[in-house]
């Protein structure tokens, strides 16, 4: 039987009960992964509601087991993601996890209510922001590149899809505006500065980028598999070397300007001048169409990453351990629309 450490904080004992689920999804794997020794990592800092263990083999194999949100749909998860992971892995990136199969050859566990998966732990730090250098950020790039590259003959031609969200988004807002919701930030709260700075700004940006996103409704670009969620903290380094890229959890169809925006956007936002050599690098590696989508989903994104925020703490009711993090990302955001012209 596996072994599962309990989690602990500073002066208290906090037992998940997810960890019980997790003993019985491990027994799922082969000997030498079912018989790791796991310790719970909780949220590992993630605001998605999963839960996430470091598994450690008899052998010094090192593992990452997920309980993915209750949202994720394991076809999707083991049929999509998990086969463009592996097709990664297959390029020779070996930054990209590697998937780790069952003992029936699947590569997802579905059990209480979660789908569950396993992957090899990636070694390094999302430190990005203590040393920026710049051949930290060409790494990054590259890699990203690579990755893509790995991935495009998957390819069609379609509006962009994160145009489409982003169209949705605001469609959302104006129409809980339009019921009369306002949000009610409680002075106690950690969030309150940034949530209230947020808010007052969101009305000015929500105007400034309805032309842009109007406009590429109407775009049909190229398409292919994206990661859709690589930034600061996916990316993992040992000096200035990517050694991994992790969570591709939010993979999708889309055009690749969508990653470029948020890597960039997550390690020099506002940078024109590295953004431009970054981009320079990129087609060095790979061709960039419609570049100009890159800055317009980077401002688009990051007014629909606060009006998402402040939907989900003050509409929706979400829970959040560490709302003094939350707070931090709300207050990156927010900064970020002074930005938008």
């Amino acid at each position: 039987m596996a072994s599962v450490k309990q989690a602990h904080l500073p002066g208290h004992l906090v037992f998940d009960p997810t960890i019980l689920e997790a003993m019985k999804v491990v027994t799922a794997y082969p000997p030498a992964v079912a018989t790791a020794r796991w310790t719970p990592l909780r949220s590992a800092g993630g605001f998605s509601g999963a839960r996430l263990w470091r598994g450690v083999a008899a052998d010094g194999r090192e593992f990452a087991l997920k309980a993915h949100p209750r949202t994720e749909v394991a076809g999707r998860l083991e049929n999509v993601v998990h086969r463009w992971m592996t097709t990664a892995r297959h390029a020779g990136l070996d930054f990209v996890p590697a998937v780790q199969q069952t003992r029936t050859g699947r590569t997802v566990v579905e059990h209480a209510g979660r789908s569950w998966d396993i992957t090899s732990w990636m070694p390094g730090r999302a430190d990005f922001h203590a040393d920026p250098n710049d051949a930290r950020l060409f790494a990054a790039v590259t890699a990203l590149a690579q990755i893509q590259s790995s991935w495009a003959s998957e390819s069609a031609t379609a509006p962009c899809p994160a145009i489409l969200r982003r169209w949705q988004a605001l469609l959302e807002w104006d129409e809980l505006l339009g019921s009369g919701w306002r949000p009610r930030i409680e002075p106690a709260d950690p969030v309150q500065p940034a949530a209230e700075a947020a808010w007052a700004k969101v009305p000015r940006a929500v105007r400034a980028i309805r032309p842009a996103i109007s406009h590429w409704l109407r775009e049909v670009v190229p398409i292919q598999p994206c990661v859709c969620d690589i930034w600061h903290d996916h990316i993992l380094f040992e000096g200035d070397r990517v050694t991994g890229v992790i969570d591709f959890a939010a993979a999708k169809m889309d055009h690749v300007a969508v990653d470029l925006a948020r890597l960039l956007g997550s390690l020099i936002p506002d940078d024109h001048e590295r953004t431009t050599a970054a981009f320079a690098l990129y087609e060095s590696i790979r061709p960039l169409r419609n570049r100009e989508l890159v800055g317009i989903l980077d401002r688009t994104g990051t007014v629909a990453a606060v009006m998402n925020w402040l939907r989900w703490l003050f509409h929706d009711g979400r829970e959040y351990a560490d709302r003094g993090t939350v707070a931090k990302r709300l207050v990156g955001l927010a900064q970020r629309l002074d930005s938008i012209p």
